[in-house]
């Protein structure tokens, strides 16, 4: 009989990178997850800014930085403004930075529903291939072919457990980021 444990475990891996993602996008409300992929250059090296300031949240439309180190408040200033995917723009008075999260325009949130679908697209894509590799594997084994049937079949249920689930955490983000 074929064990469908590492395919279980290899799916897993790829639904919770994919719920990784979604956290990352942008929803109207401060979060600070969303400058997770914000980095700046502190002491001649670029740092993520979780390892260089604390990040907090200060009501529903404002993040909070304090940075670690006072002297590099200009710097992470500028590594938020640089990067447009975020649009955001700090301001600080030389202690912490306040980012205020623009409310999204009916555009814009179109805009992001799109990108987030593209990462559906790629968690799919990453099950179908396990998928694939599992059924060569399969194909391979010495076992009957009643056996190798009802392990394809059940490699198929779970794929289609998987995207379900997949589904399911999009509408959900679906829903977060086209609420006003």
């Amino acid at each position: 009989m074929y064990n469908t444990n590492s395919v279980k475990t290899k799916m897993t891996a790829v639904v919770d990178r994919f719920k990784e993602e979604l956290k990352k996008v942008r929803t109207g409300r401060a979060h600070p997850d969303m400058l997770a992929n914000v980095k700046a250059e502190v002491y001649g090296q670029m740092s993520p800014l979780n390892q260089i300031a604390n990040i907090t949240v200060q009501g529903a439309t404002m993040l909070l930085i304090t940075p670690y180190d006072a002297a590099n408040i200009a710097n992470i200033s500028a590594a938020i403004r640089a990067d447009q995917t975020l649009g955001l723009n700090p301001a600080d008075d030389g202690r912490v930075i306040r980012v205020p999260i623009p409310p999204l325009t009916e555009e814009r949130r179109k805009e992001i529903v799109k990108t987030t679908s593209s990462k559906v697209e790629e968690a799919k894509i990453a099950l179908r291939k396990i998928r694939d590799d599992a059924r060569k594997e399969i194909k391979g084994a010495e076992l009957a072919e009643d056996a190798k049937k009802r392990a394809e079949k059940e490699v198929d249920d779970i794929i289609k457990e998987f995207n379900t689930e997949i589904d399911k955490k999009f509408a959900e983000k679906e829903a977060e980021i086209m609420t006003i």
